[in-house]
């Protein structure tokens, strides 16, 4: 039995191998697409082709005795894949970056961190190497940009569990800083230790503070074990290890554990089972954005303390149809009782009827600054 079983899952490895082999064989493909678009100045998205495309995946995956919906599924993520590879592609052409170099980006943590796999994740389909530098704090990560140390900051600005994260928002309302593209990963936090114990023999468990506040209530069920905050999910990792005692944890994602020789002992812990991070790309230099990619724009604006000002300024994005995504609050430094207001509005400033919207805007409020205009990620 075991002999049979064990052939049938080298079957099954030979076939994962074939797969990938032939996704990355499309990936070349696309690549040969998206140089010929550029070059014959194309748009890079074609609705009906895509279309044809899942109409011949649902049958041909009827035909092979495959189910529809989950062949449709699979092929929507990888034309998703495509469309993010070009649209990438083409912001860079515009904006005269050559892909292939070496690309330098500073994040906070260490390697394994989510920020670290969100850097590789944005640069590595376009650059044979990401050269990603780990600092101790986002305001050190901001500042490798500002020095020109690296070309681009990765900063995490929400999560759709513990919410905005105030610290990146706060760099980039004070710094002459732009954003220039978003990376949404999906955070899968794990219990890991350097061999596979038993949970109820863990006494300790590490890890960043937000990872903590969204595994509250896994680590409500483990009264005996001391919970620590600790720099960053992937340092808490590497401690564990460092450390080799039995009785430790860290909670950090599998790739940490990949990274770090660490077992995983629970996986998926969090309190919410769809948890995402969406992180910022932050630049010197602005980009363009052509009006056929799907753009995002933040903003940062500051209104007067008169009564309806605030309604009155987000009346004037609606007069021009300006859809707003996110709006967000912040404390001034050394303002009391003034706010900041962090806006993300789904338009490209280079849309005319969204200029002269925000030329409106920027006249009734006190402050108006742009953020970044950049590709929106496609869920």
């Amino acid at each position: 039995m075991s002999d049979e079983l064990d052939s049938i899952r080298k079957q099954l490895d030979d076939i994962d191998r074939t797969i990938l082999k032939a996704l990355a064989q499309r990936q070349g493909l696309v690549k040969e697409v998206s140089d010929m678009k550029l070059k014959n100045e194309q748009g890079i998205r074609d609705l009906e082709r895509e279309e044809q495309l899942l109409n011949r995946i649902r049958d041909l995956a009827h035909e092979v005795g495959l189910d529809r919906y989950y062949a449709e599924h699979l092929f929507r993520e990888i034309i998703t894949n495509s469309v993010r590879f070009q649209t990438h592609s083409l912001v860079d052409h515009q904006n005269e970056k050559s892909e292939g170099e070496v690309i330098r980006v500073s994040y906070q943590g260490t390697d394994g961190a989510y920020s670290h796999q969100a850097a590789t994740r944005h640069f590595s389909d376009r650059y044979s190497t990401v050269d990603a530098i780990g600092y101790d704090t986002f305001q050190q990560a901001a500042q490798a940009v500002l020095d020109d140390k690296v070309d681009y900051a990765l900063l995490p600005i929400e999560n759709t569990t513990a919410g905005s994260i105030n610290d990146t928002y706060d760099i980039l309302g004070n710094e002459k800083l732009h954003i220039v593209g978003e990376e949404i990963l999906k955070v899968v936090h794990c219990l890991m230790a350097v061999e596979q114990v038993e949970l109820g023999k863990i006494r300790r468990i590490m890890s960043h503070p937000q990872a903590i506040a969204q595994c509250s209530q896994f680590l409500s069920k483990l009264p005996r074990c001391k919970v620590e905050s600790y720099l960053d999910t992937a340092m808490s990792a590497k401690k564990v290890l460092e450390d080799g005692d039995l009785s430790q944890a860290a909670i950090a994602g599998a790739h940490a554990a990949d990274l770090y020789g660490l077992h995983v002992i629970e996986h998926d812990i969090a309190n919410q089972k769809e948890n995402y991070t969406r992180f910022v790309v932050a630049a010197k230099e602005p980009v363009q954005v052509d009006v056929q990619i799907p753009a995002k724009t933040s903003l940062m604006m500051v209104t007067s303390n008169d009564e309806g000002s605030l309604i009155e300024c987000l009346n004037i994005l609606h007069k021009h149809k300006i859809n707003m995504a996110k709006l967000e609050s912040r404390p001034r430094l050394n303002e009391p009782w003034k706010y900041s207001f962090y806006l993300d509005i789904l338009a490209n400033i280079d849309d005319p009827e969204v200029s002269a919207g925000l030329d409106e805007l920027n006249k009734k409020a006190e402050e108006l600054k742009v953020l970044g205009c950049y590709p929106k990620q496609e869920a």
